[in-house]
C-alpha cells in the first residue's frame, strides 16, 4: 500500500521571489493622500525634536534660578557657584544645538511642502519650485544636515541662550563687586578695582586670571553670534523660525 501524499508546503517569507517594484500612487487623488499623509507624520517628528528642545531650555532656566538662589543669598556662598552655573548652561547649549540641528532637518520638509505645494494650492503663483519634489526626495535619500553646530550654536545664542549668560554674567559681576555679598565685610567697605579682582580668585588661580578667562569665555560667544547674523540673512527660512 503505497504511502499518502505529502501536502504542498505552504508558501511563507523564505520561499517568496523577488520583492516586486514598490506600488505608486495612481491619479491625483492618491498622490494628494500620500502628501497630506506624510505631511503630518514630519509635523510629528518635527514636533518630537521641538519638545525635546524645549526640556533643554527649561533645564536650562532651572540650573541658573537655583544657582542664583544659592550663591546670590548668604555672602558665605562662593561665587564659584556662578561661574560653575555658566559652564553647565554651556554644556546644555551643546546639547541643545545637536538636536537642534536634527529639528531643522525635519522643519525645512514641511516648509519645503508648506511653501511649494499647500501655498501654491492656495494662492497660485507663477514659476512656483518646479523641482521641489526631487529636492524632497533627496532628502528623504540621504538625510543631511542642513546646518552646522556653529550655526545651530549661534541661532540658540540669539534666542534664548544670550539671555540667560547675561543674567548670570550680571550676578557674577554684583556678587564680586558687592561688599555685602562678601564673608566678612560690611557696607562700609570700600569698593576699588583691586578688591574686585582679589574678590574674583578662584582656588589658586588669582583674581586676574578668573577675570580674564570670563572676558574670553564672553568674547567668543559674541564672536559666535555675530559671525552668524550675515548667514542668518542669507537663509530663506522667513522672519518666524525658532
Amino acid at each position: 500500500m503505497s504511502p499518502a501524499p505529502l501536502p504542498e508546503p505552504i508558501p511563507g517569507p523564505h520561499h517568496e521571489g523577488p520583492p516586486g517594484p514598490v506600488p505608486q500612487p495612481r491619479g491625483s487623488g492618491e498622490i494628494i493622500t500620500v502628501l497630506a499623509h506624510y505631511h503630518r507624520g514630519e509635523i510629528g517628528r518635527m514636533a518630537g525634536w521641538r519638545d525635546r528642545i524645549d526640556r533643554t531650555t527649561n533645564w536650562s532656566i532651572t540650573v541658573i534660578a537655583a544657582m542664583l538662589s544659592v550663591s546670590l543669598s548668604t555672602p558665605t556662598a562662593h561665587h564659584g557657584v556662578l561661574l560653575f552655573a555658566m559652564l553647565l548652561v554651556l554644556l546644555l547649549l551643546a546639547i541643545e544645538a545637536r538636536r537642534y540641528r536634527f529639528f531643522d532637518v525635519y522643519r525645512a520638509r514641511v516648509r519645503r511642502l508648506e511653501r511649494d505645494y499647500y501655498a501654491q494650492v492656495f494662492a497660485p503663483l507663477p514659476g512656483g519650485g518646479v523641482d521641489w519634489s526631487r529636492e524632497l526626495g533627496e532628502s528623504l535619500r540621504r538625510p543631511a544636515f542642513r546646518i552646522s553646530l556653529a550655526d545651530a550654536l549661534a541661532r540658540r545664542l540669539r534666542r534664548n541662550y544670550g539671555w540667560m549668560f547675561m543674567i548670570l554674567l550680571l550676578a557674577w559681576v554684583l556678587k564680586i563687586t558687592s561688599p555685602k555679598l562678601q564673608p566678612g565685610s560690611g557696607a562700609e567697605t570700600e569698593i576699588t578695582i583691586r578688591a574686585v579682582v582679589e574678590n574674583a580668585a578662584l582656588g589658586p588661580l588669582p583674581g586676574g586670571l578668573v577675570v580674564a578667562c570670563v572676558a574670553v569665555f564672553y568674547a567668543a560667544l559674541l564672536f559666535v553670534v555675530l559671525r552668524s547674523i550675515r548667514r542668518e540673512r542669507e537663509r530663506d527660512d522667513g522672519p518666524v523660525h525658532v
